[in-house]
């Protein structure tokens, strides 16, 4: 028996997340190129993308389902009659591991209520690899994706970024780092530790480390090119007495510049570092 045979022998039906690589096509496992073989059905992204990669490893599922962020919900029966079967189906992203920051969670959640078993193939994570090369504090670690693009909820996650005080990994698309950059500058403070890490695994690996307002002349100064994950560096609040005249104050200026309540509510406690509670009690007095 060949060692290929003995990987597809251990291979059982269900869904298998298959963690592809994320620039360098040799950090594909042995056994998730197996699994990929083996299996009937693959889920991809994009079936152009996936397909060379298909190709290189000899892949060929009966079927290239497309599941990304518009279509995955689409996808689901589609899997469930493949799985009811006895099948092997198989779920890729463009890079990475599916399912984190990518499509693949709803298939998994549909699967296990369905009563199916979930099998993986470890491999790359980007956000795993930023925060393990970026020098800061690797202990906690806090993964928020992409950013909401505007509004109320894009106010709030940069609020709680601010705040967090373990180091947090985020994913921005190269039009828009200077823009949220600027945002993490002005929630974060000026000084607070940022590093950009684009095209990990590749031949022009960058790592860049700084400040977060040195980031952003940083940023407006390169061509952004390839997705980014930006590691920001743990807040770290000092003992300090502040007074509910402060508060107030800083409340009062927030809401004069065209903040909501609860948004300037959200600035004051993370720039002053104060509990929520008490600067909401503050904010809500008659």
């Amino acid at each position: 028996m060949s060692n290929n045979d003995t990987i597809i022998s251990a291979i059982h039906p269900g869904l298998w997340l298959v963690a592809t690589p994320i620039g360098n096509l040799e950090d594909l496992s042995p056994r998730a190129a197996g699994v990929l073989r083996a299996a009937t059905i693959i889920c991809c992204e994009d079936t152009r993308h996936s397909g060379s990669l298909l190709k290189r490893i000899g892949a060929t599922p009966e079927r290239l389902v497309v599941a990304n962020e518009h279509t995955e919900h689409d996808a689901i029966q589609t899997v469930l009659d493949s799985l009811s079967t006895g099948a092997i189906v198989a779920v890729i992203s463009d890079a990475g591991t599916p399912a984190i920051s990518d499509p693949g969670e709803r298939l998994v959640r549909a699967a296990i209520d369905a009563g199916y078993t979930v099998h993986s193939t470890p491999g790359p994570v980007a956000f795993v690899m930023a925060a393990a090369m970026s020098g800061l504090p690797t202990a906690r670690i806090a993964f928020d994706g992409f950013l909401p693009r505007s509004g109320a909820e894009r106010r709030e996650r940069l609020t709680e970024v601010a705040r967090e005080r373990r180091t947090t990994v985020l994913y921005e698309a190269p039009h828009r780092l200077v823009r949220t950059l600027i945002d993490l500058a002005e929630v974060c403070g000026a000084d607070r530790q940022i590093v950009l890490a684009r095209e990990m695994t590749k031949l022009h690996e960058d790592m860049w480390r700084g400040t977060a307002a040195d980031a952003v002349v940083h940023a407006q100064t390169v061509e952004p090119r390839g997705e980014y994950a930006l590691v920001i560096g743990p807040a770290v609040f000092e003992t300090i007495d502040i007074t509910d005249d402060e508060i107030v104050s800083e409340l009062s200026k927030r809401l004069a510049s065209g903040f909501t309540k609860r948004d300037a509510i959200d600035e004051v406690t993370a720039a002053l570092g104060l509990p929520r509670k008490r600067v909401y009690a503050l904010a809500t007095e008659k």
